[in-house]
């Protein structure tokens, strides 16, 4: 069975830091470009993040740049997403998202989805 699992999610202080965890089963990762999205309530989904499938590549969005860092293991058949420096505007649910395209920020493009962590950011 194909899945995607998001974990490390969880409530942290602004200005703290979190690290997702995006891992993959049923597949190897290694032949998938993975993106990172979010969606706040009331919101739309966008994208936050994607990485190529040598990790070569990188996409951030505007407001996660110098922030947020994504990264693979695919050894470990896992993705993450370091986020430093978190702020109120970054809660949502965070979802990885695997595509056998190249990397991008259009999640139409992608064709595995996980679940979904809750990030929140509040004092």
């Amino acid at each position: 069975q194909v899945q995607l699992v998001e974990s490390g999610g969880g409530l942290v202080q602004p200005g703290g830091s979190l690290r997702l965890s995006c891992a993959a089963s049923g597949f190897t990762l290694d032949y998938y470009a993975i993106g990172w999205f979010r969606q706040a309530p009331g919101k739309e989904r966008e994208g936050v993040s994607c990485i190529s499938r040598s990790g070569g590549v990188t996409y951030y969005i505007d407001s996660v740049k110098g922030r947020f860092t994504i990264s693979r293991d695919n050894a470990k058949n896992t993705v993450y997403l370091q986020m430093n420096s978190l702020k109120p505007e970054d809660t949502a649910v965070y979802y990885c998202a695997a595509t056998a395209s190249v990397a991008t920020m259009s999640s139409s493009l992608y064709d595995y989805w996980g679940q979904g962590t809750q990030v929140t950011v509040s004092s």
